[in-house]
């Protein structure tokens, strides 16, 4: 492997989709890196009960903690390779029981740097938020919100399904130019939730998009649906969807 050719860990919830979406991503913009996708397979506050609940993590490194609870033996190695990256992708998921509003602002302002300790992309509510438009572009996508009940009713995947404008996540964003609209409409979403609208060169900060949702969670006891997770890209090269 070249000294300079970047070499990423990508920390992804869920088994499928996530994975799946991040394969997606990395092959349309032909990401010039050597990658691996780990599927933690449970949510972020399983991670913080782990990492920060009786913990230090200033004095922890993510990689042993992965090693540790992996549990296909032959997988461990992955963990004890060096990678220029670490990027992890998770939902807020403010319906699970053990959902803490502190517990997750104390990791967006932990995991903020990529080439460091790693960098969280939180998807509001959760990652099929990708998939929540009926077009491409939507120019109703502004107002997509997603209330309490029903996360915890367990419908908002439906719905998503029903909303999407194939019905079938895989043929939704499948080139180049699909992908840039849907990460800019998020990218111009997220600055209208934070009420910083600038252009379009500008991400907000995780840490300020998640304080603003956890205002409206709760004053409202809704989300606004935003998908963060592509956001990688143009954090990786702007120029990729500009």
């Amino acid at each position: 492997m070249p000294e300079n050719k970047r070499k990423i860990l990508i920390l992804v919830e869920g088994a499928r989709t996530d994975t799946v979406l991040m394969e997606r991503l990395l092959a349309i913009y032909d990401i010039d890196a050597q990658y691996e996708i780990v599927s933690y397979c449970t949510n972020i506050y399983t991670l913080y009960s782990e990492m920060f609940g009786q913990n230090d993590p200033s004095v922890m490194d993510l990689l042993p903690l992965l090693k540790a609870r992996e549990p296909v033996p032959e997988k461990k190695s992955i963990f004890d390779a060096t990678y220029t990256d670490i990027l992890l992708i998770f939902d807020l998921d403010p319906q699970a029981p053990d959902f803490s509003p502190e517990k997750i602002q104390q990791m967006a302002e932990y995991f903020v740097e990529s080439t460091n300790m790693g960098k969280l992309y939180l998807n509001y509510p959760m990652v099929e938020s990708f998939y929540h438009m009926s077009s491409i572009p939507d120019d109703r996508y502004n107002d997509y919100v997603a209330t309490l009940d029903e996360l915890r009713e367990g419908i908002y995947k439906i719905r998503v399904n029903r909303e999407n404008r194939n019905h079938d996540y895989r043929k939704f964003a499948v080139n180049l130019e699909e992908c840039n609209v849907v990460i800019q409409q998020n990218i111009s979403k997220a600055q209208r939730i934070i009420h910083e609208e600038t252009d379009l060169e500008y991400i907000p900060e995780q840490a300020h998009i998640l304080k603003a949702q956890l205002d409206l969670l709760s004053e409202e006891h809704k989300v606004a649906v935003l998908s963060t997770c592509p956001f990688f890209i143009p954090d990786y090269n702007p120029a990729l969807i500009y």
